[in-house]
């Protein structure tokens, strides 16, 4: 069997060609994997799980079957966090049968454990994007946001990503990319040799010596341009173009 992730689809309605491609993949995995984990951005926002009880959710219901009959087949369906859909809570998860995970969580990969992150908390080296997340994530944040109407929260959620893109605009690449330190970090406090995370939008295999020993840094693609999952299996890891 085999264990697959994906992340950073930043599904929305401008982009129906992606939303298009996660339909048609999901029906592949449908009782042929052991899990799939969705580490963060699979939308390019999320204003709260009360959106499903409007219009736009309606829109959504296509994905959230989809999810929910990858989990009913018996696949094991995760979801962390991203920074840009961090208000998914526990509606969506029993709609689509997914658990929530922590913002750090490892794995046992076929007998490798492995430290699974969206990959933002590795970017120290940015720090105004740190103390943003810091308030972003904070629950008092997030509850007074949710007690706002889904229209004073869809505005917010554009004026910040407003904000972020002319902000990254005067920022260097190597300052929004992960800090090696941050990863050694990172990975020597979860006791573990092998880290997969998306976030950078920078997909590929780094390999490096974790006190004197070989370790690995997977990062995933994005799904900007089309669809890209990691295959996972007892033999290895394979990236894959969908």
């Amino acid at each position: 069997m085999t264990t697959w992730f994906i992340s950073d689809l930043h599904l929305a309605p401008s982009r129906p060609a992606i939303t298009q491609q996660l339909l048609a993949f999901l029906p592949q995995l449908a009782g042929k994997a052991d899990a799939l984990f969705i580490l963060g951005d699979l939308f390019e926002y999320w204003l709260g799980d009360d959106v499903l009880d409007t219009p736009q959710g309606e829109q959504l219901m296509p994905v959230i079957n989809a999810l929910r009959a990858v989990s009913d087949s018996g696949v094991a369906l995760y979801f962390m966090h991203g920074n840009r859909d961090f208000l998914i809570g526990e509606r969506f998860a029993a709609a689509t049968g997914c658990t929530l995970l922590a913002e750090q969580q490892v794995v046992d990969l076929y007998g490798t454990p492995t430290l699974l992150l969206h990959g933002d908390t590795l970017c120290t080296d940015d720090t105004e994007y740190q103390k943003a997340r810091a308030v972003f994530r904070a629950p008092k944040w997030q509850a007074q946001v949710l007690s706002w109407t889904l229209e004073q929260r869809l505005a917010r959620a554009l004026e910040i990503r407003e904000v972020s893109a002319q902000s990254v605009q005067s920022k260097s690449a190597e300052i929004m990319d992960v800090n090696q330190e941050a990863v050694a970090a990172a990975m020597t406090a979860a006791g573990v040799l092998r880290l997969i995370h998306g976030h950078t939008h920078r997909p590929a295999q780094h390999d490096f010596l974790l006190d004197d020993q070989p370790a690995q840094r997977i990062v995933l693609a994005d799904w900007y341009q089309r669809g890209h999952a990691l295959r996972v299996d007892a033999e290895g890891m394979t990236s894959v173009d969908l």
